[in-house]
């Protein structure tokens, strides 16, 4: 997993195996982890980065703020959980409702990819930031669950995928992503992720994408300020 910041502001834990709490608040330097952190990795991070060889329990990047977590495994439920800003990568699958109430705000946007799939209430009632699913090694079954994006005023879903998800509230609309919106919006940020994990970029970019967004005309969407 690529890691950019300076030997001396990096610390590396070996063999975790279900600890609390680890990088909570972390506002500078690098965490190295091995094995499997508990519930709350990264919880309020505020500019530190966080690389985790294995994967992570529940509502990791927990209000996350600024900074970036990634991860080379998968991911339990509730991730990334009101998250404020910064970038969290998964490189394989993520538990329920991951990127619920998601914000931003003026230039800071949240922002969650997934590399494999993510199971139901994916991005619910989400507020701003951007979630993309990639679905690899999914692409012949759904890469959400249920309920993808129930409740969302702001924001948008991408989906590496042609089909939409089943039980979409009709509060959402869904569109094809165009070419100019996938070359300037979707790539460089699928570009980065690839690159972290040093997997390949063109498997990653490859097929069509899918953007769920709330439908403004619906009376629900006016009672919060779009972002």
């Amino acid at each position: 997993m690529r890691m950019d910041s300076e030997e001396k502001d990096k610390k590396t834990v070996h063999g975790c195996i279900g600890e609390r709490y680890l990088g909570c608040g972390l506002n500078s330097g690098t965490l190295h982890l091995e094995g499997t952190p508990g519930n709350a990795l990264g919880a309020y991070l505020d500019g530190g980065s966080i690389f985790v060889d294995g994967n992570v329990q529940d509502a990791a990047a927990d209000t996350m703020n600024d900074g970036l977590i990634a991860v080379r495994g998968s991911a339990g439920d509730a991730l990334a959980y009101g998250m404020r800003g910064g970038r969290v990568y998964i490189l394989n699958d993520a538990g329920y409702r991951a990127g619920v109430h998601m914000k931003a705000y003026g230039n800071k946007k949240s922002l969650l990819i997934i590399g494999g799939r993510t199971g139901s209430f994916l991005g619910e009632y989400l507020a701003g930031g951007i979630i993309i699913v990639l679905g690899l090694g999914h692409e012949k079954e759904e890469i959400t669950g249920y309920f993808c994006g129930n409740g969302m005023y702001a924001g948008t879903i991408y989906l590496r995928c042609d089909k939409r998800p089943v039980n979409l509230s009709d509060k959402l609309i869904t569109r094809v992503v165009g070419n100019e919106e996938k070359e300037e919006v979707l790539s460089p940020l699928i570009r980065d992720f690839a690159r972290t994990f040093s997997i390949s970029e063109e498997e990653c970019l490859n097929g069509s994408f899918l953007a769920i967004e709330a439908d403004k005309s619906k009376t629900y969407s006016q009672l919060y300020a779009a972002v």
